[in-house]
């Protein structure tokens, strides 16, 4: 399967290594079936994989992963890849068939369902979101919510694939990450970012910060915090006169990342509603949820707040300078903002992350063992359908 610009970094391990990690990650009744069927002879079967909802297809990990396994044992899967990487899967429809020897796949399944159903959800949420907001980058900052390097690799690599998905339908989509160990996946070296809150207090003062960045990283793009003071509007104008090339040559952003327990500096419910009322009335002549609403005129991150500091910056003769938007940003979210067509150039998420993880179940059954087909009564829907053999691979 094509790279297209990623791929794993992970260490191939020994045959011996991989033996013990796959026996010991392995839930027992796997490993048992295979001593089982050791015993009273091997036969050659047939698994189809999939998924109780909707997803975009996200398979390279698990079928790296079985490539890897059928290597060091000696023999071969053929896999058959239904719905490729990137391609929309319905729900319950056969995402893979893969077929080999039972004694070597029974006591796969465990691992290989892991590396596939969260990726494929993930890069449906990612998909959706750039698709809301077509016009605007993405920046995936999903690492700092994951639970470890695996999975930090799982979701860079799903947002990968989502963007690609919506690029192929016009969407901007995601432009990097922010960490250089997985960079790879959207076909950079490095990490994009350039400080975290953390700075601006060591600082001081935001300008201090900026000023500090600057000296040290000279030739980089300045995007800079604004919310650590409260003064977002104030203290963005106040680098904006500080680095008057940054902010004409279009190398200058600020980053939105007001807490949610209160508004942008100089907002407030009456205020946040009459910005809007100024720049998108018609998205809060509608109904709305109590969710939509504040995504709209709320505190925080809000369509009202984007709008109110595009407004001061181009008050100030700084239309150049960008606008980066985080905290909080799903798909709802982006849709909300896309209605209210809020003036966003950047969005730094981690909220692709599936948020119902049950949702991110992937499932196999055998459904045909030596050549005769026959699955559990409910799931004939696996079986596959006369003449279906899209595409196959080792």
């Amino acid at each position: 399967m094509d790279d297209g610009g990623g791929g794993s970094t992970k260490t191939t391990k020994t045959a011996a290594e991989l033996a013990v990690d796959i026996a010991a990650r392995t839930d027992a009744y796997f490993n048992r079936t295979k001593a089982v069927v050791q015993r009273y002879g091997d036969c050659r079967v047939t698994y189809a994989v999939f998924m109780r909802r909707p997803v975009i297809s996200a398979p390279r990990l698990m079928l790296d992963w079985l490539a890897e396994v059928a290597c060091a044992r000696g023999t071969v899967f053929d896999i058959d890849v239904i719905h490729p990487e990137g391609g929309w899967v319905g729900a319950g429809e056969p995402m893979v068939y893969i077929s080999g020897s039972m004694v070597e796949l029974s006591d796969l399944e465990t691992i290989l369902l892991q590396k596939l159903g969260a990726a494929c959800v993930a890069a449906h949420n990612a998909y959706q979101m750039c698709l809301a907001l077509p016009h605007v980058a993405f920046l995936a900052m999903d690492a700092r919510h994951c639970a470890g390097a695996e999975m930090q690799d799982m979701m860079a690599y799903a947002a990968s694939v989502g963007s690609e998905a919506a690029r192929r339908e016009g969407a901007k989509g995601f432009v990097g990450n922010a960490n250089d160990g997985t960079a790879h996946w959207f076909g950079t070296e490095r990490g994009l970012g350039t400080m975290p809150h953390s700075l601006i207090g060591y600082a001081g003062s935001t300008v201090r910060a900026a000023e500090m960045f600057r000296e040290t990283f000279p030739d980089e793009n300045l995007t800079v915090l604004v919310d650590y003071f409260g003064r977002e509007i104030s203290d963005a104008l106040a680098v904006c006169a500080r680095f008057p090339d940054l902010a004409s040559g279009g190398r200058l952003a600020f980053r939105l990342d007001t807490h949610g327990g209160r508004f942008l500096e100089g907002l407030d419910p009456a205020e946040s509603y009459a910005v809007l009322d100024r720049r998108a009335p018609g998205a809060i002549r509608r109904y709305r949820s109590d969710t939509e609403l504040r995504y709209l005129v709320g505190t925080g991150v809000s369509a009202a707040a984007i709008w109110r500091m595009r407004e001061a910056l181009d008050d100030a003769g700084y239309p150049r300078v960008r606008i980066v938007a985080s905290s909080g940003f799903g798909t709802d979210k982006c849709r909300v903002m896309a209605d209210a067509r809020a003036p966003i150039d950047v969005v730094g998420t981690g909220s692709f992350i599936p948020d119902a993880w049950h949702e991110t179940y992937a499932t196999a059954d055998i459904v045909a063992y030596d050549g005769k087909a026959m699955v559990k009564v409910g799931r004939e829907f696996l079986l596959r359908k006369n003449g279906e053999r899209q595409r196959s691979g080792g």
